[in-house]
Order: structure tokens, then sequence, then C-alpha cells
């Protein structure tokens, strides 16, 4: 495959360029429309660039061939035989990657463009979370998480975390794309193999232009690689974007150099957690990909889309998309993997709120003030949640934010900062979403330690016993 897929035209390297980026793809615009992806505008395909406007109207192409001439025509039906061509997985990363940069270089709404971090942003950065992680030794158990503290530019946020969106959006995608080749007669299946391969194509091609489209859109309002509440970056990275966070500041009233604290303590906070809590990025994903797997298609719908399909004409293809052909039914495994995520997101912002609230409160005559911002922020859904629930369906919102904040809060009084931070050593001491409706009932009551049964569990699988730990094997 060529670096330049689909007949995308890389963006220039230096960001601030954003004008040549726009002449590569004229299509340009803002992300879809969030809410429920699988209603009458499921995934937000209809929000993609050129699909409103003139002559764009129900165009799933129009956002790569833009308005053409006709000497352009065979380079634009080239391009079109190389996305119907695809073979990967279901979502076609190489298209999502360069549509995302593309929608970087061409700047957000405001008209603030990209740019390379410059030599004093990246210490400012350096020397906010060297800082932030001296603080936060004196209010947390946990040590540093943050082997390196970087400064992105918004398209290396998109470079680092799209590993991790690929994680996230692929078992949902999977589930749609496998969907659209069961609706056929097992007999039926391999006459209609061009057919089929065609439509996960198309899917996957869908897919990568709606994710590049809202990824893109998401890097010029996140502020570090954990907004979401879930680790997007490299681990051991703790990383702020210093673009994003004069925007984030500029009206708040506050002194940058505390705003940027106050977010590098919330960052290296997030790092510390995801580093030394072992199993919780593998819950947290797990809980998604627990959802993708409860996930109903409609297959009546597909089954007509299919049958009246032309070959001719795949926009109809999409036009059958934004029909709701992909409703989802409430089911129990969707309930309960929903639920663990809400709680495990509401525990996990919770810990960080109120960390970063006992390090910064004596110190930084803003920290009542960021504090209540953030959470307003984090609790509205705002850009983040709403781009994860327009890929995939899922709202990544911490509903009881406040309540597992003054839960924490309450267990720090009661056991002190060890006895709060070694909950969570095992998953099953964490708080449930019924403790977070009576925190003084869990706050109060006797936990068991799962550290020594771990220990038993662990030798007894290497053939030892709890007595004789140097009894050979």
């Amino acid at each position: 495959m060529s670096d330049t897929p689909f007949g995308f035209g890389l963006p220039p390297e230096e960001p601030e360029n954003g004008d040549e980026g726009k002449k590569k793809d004229p299509a340009g615009g803002g992300q879809g429309s969030g809410g429920n992806p699988f209603g009458a505008n499921p995934f937000g395909f209809g929000g993609l660039p050129g699909m409103g406007g003139p002559g764009g109207a129900d165009n799933p192409f129009a956002a790569m061939f833009g308005n053409l001439n006709p000497n352009d025509l065979g380079a634009a039906f080239q391009q079109l035989g190389q996305m119907l061509s695809y073979e990967g997985g279901p979502v076609n990363w190489d298209m999502a990657k360069q549509i995302a940069r593309q929608v970087v270089a061409q700047g957000t709404a405001d008209g603030v463009k990209d740019a390379s971090v410059g030599p004093a942003e990246k210490s400012a950065v350096e020397e906010a979370v060297r800082l932030a992680d001296l603080w936060l030794d004196q209010v947390t158990s946990l040590p540093s998480g943050a082997g390196t503290a970087v400064a992105w530019s918004r398209a290396e946020w998109v470079e680092a975390t799209l590993p991790a969106w690929q994680q996230l959006v692929d078992p949902v995608a999977e589930r749609v794309g496998a969907a659209m080749g069961d609706v056929l007669p097992q007999e039926m299946q391999a006459m209609a193999g061009p057919l089929i391969g065609m439509m996960r194509s198309m899917g996957g091609a869908m897919f990568g232009q709606q994710i590049g489209q809202a990824v893109g859109a998401l890097a010029g309002e996140v502020v570090g690689s954990t907004d979401v509440g879930l680790p997007l970056g490299p681990a051991g990275r703790a990383a702020l974007l210093p673009l994003n966070i004069e925007a984030f500041g500029k009206d708040l009233g506050v002194p940058s150099d505390e705003v940027r604290l106050y977010l590098a303590l919330r960052e290296a906070a997030h790092q510390r957690l995801f580093a030394h809590v072992p199993w919780l990025r593998a819950h947290l994903f797990g809980a998604v990909e627990g959802y993708a797997r409860g996930i109903k298609v409609d297959t009546s719908k597909l089954e007509e889309a299919v049958g009246q399909l032309d070959p001719t004409h795949p926009e109809q293809l999409q036009e059958a998309l934004q029909q709701g052909m992909f409703q989802p039914e409430d089911t129990p495994e969707q309930k309960a993997a929903l639920a663990r995520l809400e709680t495990a997101l509401a525990l996990v912002e919770g810990w960080v709120d109120a960390v970063v609230h006992e390090a910064a409160k004596s110190r930084l005559t803003s920290a009542d003030a960021l504090r209540e911002t953030l959470r307003r922020r984090r609790a509205s859904g705002g850009p983040a949640e709403q781009t994860f629930a327009t890929l995939i369906g899922l709202e990544l919102r911490p509903r009881r934010l406040r309540d597992a904040a003054r839960l924490w809060a309450s267990l720090t009084d009661a056991r002190g900062v060890d006895g709060r931070d070694g909950l969570w050593e095992h998953p099953d001491m964490l708080p449930t979403a019924t403790d977070l409706d009576d925190p003084d009932g869990f706050v109060h009551r006797e936990h068991l330690d799962f550290s020594e049964l771990d220990k038993m569990l662990g030798e007894a699988a290497k053939g030892e016993s709890p007595e004789d730990g140097d009894a050979e094997k």
C-alpha cells in the first residue's frame, strides 16, 4: 500500500500551513452530530463533510472527491476503486488517520490552527508535570506513573492516540460488519461474495471517514492524553497540549501557569492510577468489548437494503445506514457492561478529582474554581463524550463523579491515604454502584484483604504451600 492511501495527499509537515491542508481536502467541516449514533443518523455519517451542501447531499464520497471537474473524474474513480479494494479490518484506519490529520491541519472553528510546540512550551509542560508529581507524592501512596512528560501538538495527539481508538472502536465495528455478511442465506453467500466484500469495504471506509473526522475534531479540544477517563496515549507518558490549554483557560480569569499546573496534576494523577493498577486498563476496555458483544442488528432492514442494492449506486448503502438500519436492542449483556464501565469511570474520575483537590487546595488560589470547571466539563459530556458516543454508541460520562469524589474523600478521612489507595489492589475491593448510594456504609464496612489470598493462590499454582514457600517443586 502506498504512503498516501486512497489518493489523499498528506497534510503539510508544519501544522501552521493549515491553508494548504484545506486545499487538499476541500470538504473540511466539523464533526458529525453527537447523541445516539444508531438513530436516524447512525454513526454520524450524515455529518461528513460535503454531505449537506449543494451537490453533496446523500453522497458518501463527497468528502473525498469534493467538486470535481471532468478532468479529475479518472482520478476520482481510481480513488473509489482503491477504497472498494480495501481488505483490512472492520475500520479503514489508514483513511481515518489521513482524514484526522487533514482536519487538524485546517484548524478549529475559531480560526486557531495547529502549531508545532516550541522549546519554551515543552519546558513549561515538563516543569508543570515535575511539580505536579511532587505535590501528588504527599497525597497518594501510588508512586509516579509518568516516566516522561511531553508537550504535544494536535497532530501529535492524533498520531499517539489512534492505537487506543482502534482498540476501542474495532469491536463494535466488527460486530456491525459481521452482520452485513450474515444477512444472506448460507447457500447464497458464495454467489454474493463480491457484493458482500464490497459492502464490507464500504463499511470500513465509512467508519474510517467518521472516526478520522471525529478524532481530528477532538484533537482541537483535548488538553491531555486522559481527557475521556481512559489511557489513550502510550503508557508512562504524561502529555499536555499547550495550544488547547491556552484556549481552555482563555475566559476563566485564572493565570495561565495555574491552569497548566492544575491540568498537569490531573494528567499525572491519571498516569499514576493506570501505571500502578495493572488490571484497570483491561477492565475498562473489556467493558467496551462486552457492550459490543451485546449489539443486535435489525437484519430485516439490512436484508431489504441488500436485496435492493444496485452495485452501480453504492451510495444506496449510505442511505440505508441513515435510515436506522443498526438499531441496537438493550440486552442484559449490554446493560451489565455499560453499568460496569460507568461505575469504573466514576471511580477513576472521582479518585483523580479527590487527590488533585487535596494537592492543590492549599497551593493554588484558583483550585476550587478550576475543580468545578473540570467537573462540569466531564459531567456534561462535552466533545469527548459526544465523540465517543458518535463512534461506538457509548457515552463516556462519569455520571456519578461527585458521589465518587465524596466517597474517596471520606475514605481518606476514615482510613488514611494508604487505606484508600489500597482498595485499588483488587477489583473486588472497590466500591460498587450501590456503594455510591451509601458511601458511609462502605467507608465503615470491614473489607477483606485480598493480597494474602492472591499470594496463597499464586503459591498454590507454583506447587508451593504457604507454610513452606522454599520447598522444592
